[in-house]
């Protein structure tokens, strides 16, 4: 029979980690409960908790982390950037949701807020998932303009209004890595299984009506596990804090690989 428990070495520690109250006096109190593990210590990893004074405190989950950082234990670690949503650099799990955490607001979970990193990524430290392997899919897409034709002498390569709109919402990816790490197909292929991320990343360029390597491309992803591990289970889509739509563009690379078929 299959065993899908994480390895001893990976699994927290069941037993109330570290627990933080709230100043004297605090009236409008939230719990967070943590995940943390040091890679120089010799401790499992373990869940702290962390009381927090909502009437000091912004509004945002990352409000949090930054007073909990500032204010009570600083060996906490995370990353963070933007605080708008803009850079995904704080893409964590908040209350079972792959999300970022500046956009996701403390009142928007009921009880305690816990938060973990990314699923089914090695863990550097806390909060940080290791994003090496993402990073590099990413790169393997050639995610840029390929062209044979020299630009025009006296102008930018220009496209159409129709044109541009295909590749307006792919490009809004922010690369945080929400949708790749909800995917049961990447959790278990990701050495092979390029991932949502990535491939709405080709699909960005696939469409884009001033590239010409369209046929290269494709022929990158045809393959079992570069592109068919997806089974459009909609993760994906669903964990998108931009609203994008990977399963999609999944779909239509799929279609686009059969129609030049014919």
């Amino acid at each position: 029979m299959a065993d899908f428990k994480l390895p001893a070495d990976s699994r927290f520690n069941e037993v109330p980690g570290r627990r933080h109250p709230a100043p004297a006096g605090a009236q409008r109190v939230k719990g967070f409960r943590i995940y943390r593990f040091d890679p120089d210590g010799t401790d499992k990893p373990r869940v702290d908790r962390y009381d927090v004074d909502l009437d000091r405190c912004g509004p945002m989950v990352l409000d949090a982390l930054l007073k909990i950082k500032n204010e009570v234990d600083p060996t906490l670690t995370f990353r963070r950037s933007c605080r708008e949503g803009i850079c995904g650099s704080c893409a964590m799990n908040i209350d079972g949701v792959n999300t970022l955490a500046c956009t996701k607001a403390i009142d928007e979970v009921k009880g305690d807020v816990r938060i973990f990193p990314l699923p089914h990524l090695p863990v550097v430290k806390d909060l940080v998932p290791d994003l090496t392997n993402f990073y590099a899919q990413y790169a393997a897409v050639k995610p840029w303009l390929q062209t044979r034709t020299p630009p025009p002498p006296d102008r930018e390569r220009l496209q159409s209004k129709e044109d541009q709109e295909k590749v307006d919402r792919p490009s809004a990816c922010i690369l945080c890595a929400c949708c790749s790490t909800s995917c049961p197909s990447y959790w278990w292929n990701s050495e092979r299984y390029l991932g949502p991320a990535a491939i709405l990343a080709a699909y960005r360029w696939i469409v884009d009506s001033r590239d010409e390597a369209t046929g290269e491309r494709l022929d990158a992803l045809d393959d079992p596990f570069r592109l068919y591990r997806c089974h459009t289970i909609m993760n994906c889509t669903e964990a998108c804090p931009k609203d994008l739509n990977p399963a999609k563009a999944i779909a239509e690379v799929k279609k686009l690989l059969v129609e030049r078929q014919h």
